[in-house]
């Protein structure tokens, strides 16, 4: 089985055996827009071809709207489509001659982590260029009416603040996911949150602000998962999330001060239900490679 993790700036993929081990992994720029997505795909699924029996679908996660029926994207802003929905599942299936399972990215990732874990009810959040969650409920993906269950990042919550790439204004994402730290703390070295976290190791006051902001506004959507669902785990991922456990703790900080003026906050217990994605693991890609699978 062949998985497909299409981000904003990078595509992997990654084949699996038939007990869901990874046996090859394949990685490629993504190029913007519908046709760059589809050539991008089309290059990591033939650099995985070898690893796989050449009738095995191809599992894709990929941001935005997903009507995994017709395999139709919309509202992928990051990768350069907007709302006009694209034909992407039937456009790669042509590509690489092998039937295309089309699934949002978050969801996906959402299926990789209750897979390796065993967990039936958690929310991954998934912290990259943009901000959103896949939901496992009672061990069910859910979708939504409209595919759009999770897509957290576009709560506005601050009409005063940035402009979203959504069209609204003061967005979660705006504040809390890697896009939202490229620009509170551009840098040419390490990832961003790599780069700021150094700098508040280091005693930079101005770092410490923008730190706690950002903790903030995941803890912000981590209480909208926990309002909204209600899940047993929020799990922490995406490419910000490989800081590893200084993220976590910053976060789980941010819950506790939350907590402290609220006892309905309190009674929830948000910090103890906070993890982190398992380390290593293209949760994405395994994900969408079991969904290509069934």
């Amino acid at each position: 089985m062949i998985g497909l993790d299409i981000g904003a700036t990078k595509t992997l993929g990654v084949a699996l055996d038939e007990r869901g081990g990874v046996v090859a992994k394949a990685l490629e720029n993504t190029e913007p827009g519908a046709d760059g997505v589809i050539r991008t795909a089309a290059r990591v699924v033939a650099a995985l071809a070898g690893s796989s029996d050449a009738r095995s679908p191809v599992g894709v996660g990929v941001p935005g709207v997903v009507d995994t029926v017709r395999g139709l994207v919309s509202h992928a802003v990051n990768l350069g489509i907007d709302g006009v929905p694209v034909a992407l599942g039937g456009r790669l299936g042509e590509a690489v001659g092998r039937r295309v399972v089309l699934e949002n990215d978050v969801n996906a990732a959402a299926l990789g982590v209750a897979a390796l874990t065993g967990a039936t009810d958690l929310a991954y959040l998934g912290i990259g260029t943009g901000l959103a969650a896949g939901l496992v409920v009672d061990g069910r993906l859910r979708r939504g009416a409209r595919g759009a269950a999770g897509e957290i990042g576009h709560v506005s919550v601050d009409p005063a603040g940035l402009p979203c790439a959504c069209g609204q204004l003061g967005c979660l994402e705006t504040i809390a996911s890697g896009s939202a730290l490229a620009t509170a703390w551009p840098t040419h070295g390490p990832a961003p949150a790599q780069a700021l976290h150094a700098a508040v190791v280091a005693g930079d006051e101005r770092a410490l602000v923008v730190w706690l902001a950002f903790a903030d506004g995941i803890a912000k959507a981590v209480t909208v998962l926990a309002l909204g669902v209600d899940p047993d785990v929020v799990v922490l991922g995406g490419g910000v999330a490989d800081l590893g456990e200084p993220l976590r703790e910053v976060v789980v900080a941010a819950l506790q001060r939350r907590a402290a003026d609220s006892p309905f906050v309190a009674s929830l217990d948000l910090p103890a239900r906070v993890t982190l994605a398992p380390t290593g693991a293209p949760v994405a890609a395994i994900g969408a490679a079991l969904l290509g699978g069934r």
